[in-house]
């Protein structure tokens, strides 16, 4: 009996957790494998003339199983891993990229796409037919499809060698987040906040030391970089942060990361592209790399000139202190937080208490309501973790999908905060309704205290269920366009624009309410809160911009040997501040080298931004947050839609224009620098 190959007869089709081993996943994934490989072969062996149905739609039903587990297990792998769960990642992850090579390079399945796809007008397809059709012979070529022996053998090499580094990369990082920890002595927690002195008693409960820890999950760390008086101690916690897979030994990332880049190179010129870059934003909305480098230039330089102007107001603070030299790093959010409090009257152990997790949760939900006319119902069903819990979705009495919620740090899971699914949303084989997983790093108090969220933190949970939304009103025929399957420069649209409704007043006095007292927040605090929303911009935009533009210039020309020191030189090339580092230093930048997903495309979130700004701005300009005939249009061309069509047309067809650039300084507080 395996768990993972047998019918789930389970509340929503949910993967039986409880039922499903560690060692059961290599049999299933065998199975799975045979599986696809059989249906891909009877497709591209079929005797009869290709049509959409016997070719298209049958690859899109032929690896549903193979789809199904792996599902399950890499969403464990990434929220609540073990040691046999990383082995077998190590082992499968090859395994995976050579099945993906072997059937996007099927010479007898890529002349029946191809065919279809060369008499496209002629086959009487539906809009989303089309697109998907165009999509699919993209993939196909863009995998190698039309490469011819030894070429076609060296890309096959190369996709199976990235994929184990960018497994080993991204479990590197994992382990050297799980192995450090910064014992606090009880003078060392004078001058800390109460909510992050709890915070730091549960970590050290659940890494099994007795009083105190900071670790390195964001939700620790920066709150401690901003609160602790210890100049010492925080530079100690910040140098570990930092150097997240760069301290030698077995999980230092650097030769991979060398490795990687090379091999991405290789590929593209395999594959009739200048560079890396070339290749990978020709299906993206920017479509070439001068396109993405004007944008984050245009950016730049106002945000490096606010930086620098804050960083001398921030020096001087130092100097007050009685500390000569240079503001260093670890400085910075210390001193800025001090000067947040003087000049907007702002303190985060002020706010803290008006962002209790549950409220917010409650936020996000009332925000999809009154946009949307979602609801959302708990419910008791067996998840793959005790903090994991989960709500029925629904539009009226009709089942949209399921939503899981994760939102605890700890040793298991992988840093940041993500959206993924267990099942993606179709109506080809039958109304099958997704099931989506929001997965956030938050700081976990003690048993029986209130999980307090900073500011940024809801915010986090406002993006991420933005994308939690985008899948669960999606309503297409095929998975391969469903939800998320967008324009990597496009799918955070849906997330940062939902960010917004936080910050509507509205919102925050109904649900921003004192964890302790119930009150709401007091209307002078919500003022100084949103008049502070820009504060700190060029240093937050300034971190960001300089890591998106170092991963579009290692991937726009020569792979270099070194890219420790070429990153060197592209922030001294850009007049990078002292006391700003990379928001992801390279060793540590997951969302470029633990695979594929944002390789020269970290600008994306900015590209996606000057849409955002301009989106909201369309509900603004109604006078309602939540003007329904917005919110109808919203729905239809942006998180229903899916990638059903091109990114730029859905755009249009919600706004009328696309934007420039200067809603995106507008909204950041950002001058334009003059020429």
């Amino acid at each position: 009996m395996n768990a993972l190959l047998d019918t789930w007869n389970t509340p929503f089709g949910l993967p039986p957790f409880a039922e499903i081993e560690n060692d059961q996943f290599g049999p299933a994934f065998e199975a799975a494998l045979a599986e696809a490989r059989a249906n891909i072969a009877a497709i591209a062996n079929c005797g009869a003339v290709p049509t959409f149905a016997n070719t298209i739609e049958a690859m899109e039903l032929g690896e549903d199983l193979l789809d199904r587990v792996a599902s399950v297990f890499f969403n464990l792998a990434g929220a609540h891993t073990n040691d046999a769960l990383q082995d077998l990642q190590r082992e499968l992850s090859p395994k995976l990229a050579a099945f993906y090579s072997e059937t996007m390079m099927n010479a007898a399945l890529f002349a029946r796409v191809k065919a279809l796809f060369d008499v496209r007008e002629t086959l009487g397809l539906n809009a989303e037919q089309l697109r998907v059709l165009e999509l699919y012979y993209r993939m196909f070529v863009r995998a190698g499809a039309q490469l011819e022996g030894p070429a076609r053998d060296r890309l096959a090499e190369i996709m199976q060698e990235l994929a184990r580094l960018g497994t080993s990369f991204s479990q590197n990082v994992l382990a050297d987040e799980k192995d450090w920890f910064l014992p606090l002595r009880p003078e060392d927690l004078e001058g800390l906040p109460g909510y992050l002195v709890a915070a730091a008693a549960s970590a050290a409960a659940e890494r099994g030391q007795e009083g105190h820890v900071i670790t390195l999950s964001r939700s620790l760390i920066v709150p401690f970089l901003q609160t602790c008086p210890d100049r010492g101690l925080r530079e100690k916690a910040f140098k570990a942060w930092i150097s997240r897979g760069e301290n030698g030994g077995e999980t230092d990332n650097r030769e991979i990361v060398a490795r990687t880049l090379a091999l991405r190179e290789e590929r593209a010129k395999l594959l009739g592209y200048p560079s890396f870059s070339a290749f990978k934003l020709e299906p993206e909305m920017a479509k070439t790399p001068a396109a993405v480098r004007d944008l984050l230039m245009a950016v730049w330089g106002p945000a490096r000139a606010q930086a620098e102007a804050d960083a001398a107001k921030l020096e001087d603070r130092l100097h007050a202190d009685g500390i000569n030299g240079d503001l260093e790093p670890w400085d910075w959010r210390y001193y800025s937080a001090a000067r947040q409090r003087e000049e907007h009257d702002l303190d985060e152990a002020e706010v803290k208490p008006y962002f209790e997790l549950n409220a917010m949760i409650d936020a996000v939900f009332d925000v999809a309501h009154r946009l949307f006319g979602l609801s959302f119902e708990p419910v008791d069903v067996p998840l793959y973790h005790p903090d994991a819990r989960a709500w029925e979705v629904k539009k009226g009495a009709r089942h949209m999908g399921l939503f899981i919620g994760d939102y605890f740090a700890r040793s298991s899971k992988r840093s940041g905060a993500w959206c993924s699914s267990f099942r993606s949303q179709k109506k080809l084989g039958g109304d099958v309704r997704p099931i989506v997983l929001n997965v956030c790093n938050f700081a976990k108090a003690p048993e029986g205290e209130p999980n307090l969220l900073t500011f940024d933190d809801a915010r986090t949970l406002f993006h991420e269920f933005g994308h939690a939304l985008h899948n669960l009103l999606s309503d297409v025929t095929y998975a391969f366009v469903s939800g998320t399957s967008v324009a990597r420069d496009f799918v955070e649209l849906p997330s940062q624009l939902y960010e917004h409704w936080l910050e509507v007043p509205e919102i925050l006095k109904t649900h921003a309410r004192h964890s302790e007292t119930g009150e709401p927040m007091p209307q002078n605090l919500l003022d100084r809160l949103i008049a502070a929303s820009n504060y700190d911009q060029g240093f937050a935009t300034v971190e960001y911009v300089a890591s998106a533009l170092v991963d579009l210039d290692f991937h726009s020309g020569p792979a270099p040997a070194d890219a420790m020191a070429r990153q060197a030189e592209i922030l001294a090339g850009l007049g990078m501040p002292r006391a700003i580092v990379m928001r992801h230093a390279t060793p540590h930048f997951q969302h470029v080298f633990s695979g594929d997903g944002y390789s020269s495309g970290y600008y994306s979130y900015m590209w996606s931004e000057v849409m955002d700004a301009d989106a909201f701005a369309a509900f603004k300009e109604t006078g309602d947050a939540f003007d329904a005939g917005m919110a109808e249009r919203l729905e239809r061309h942006i998180y229903s839609a899916g990638g059903g069509r091109d990114a730029g047309e859905l755009y249009m067809a919600f706004r009328g224009r696309m934007p420039g650039v200067d809603a995106l300084l507008e909204q950041r507080g950002l001058k334009p620098v003059a020429a």
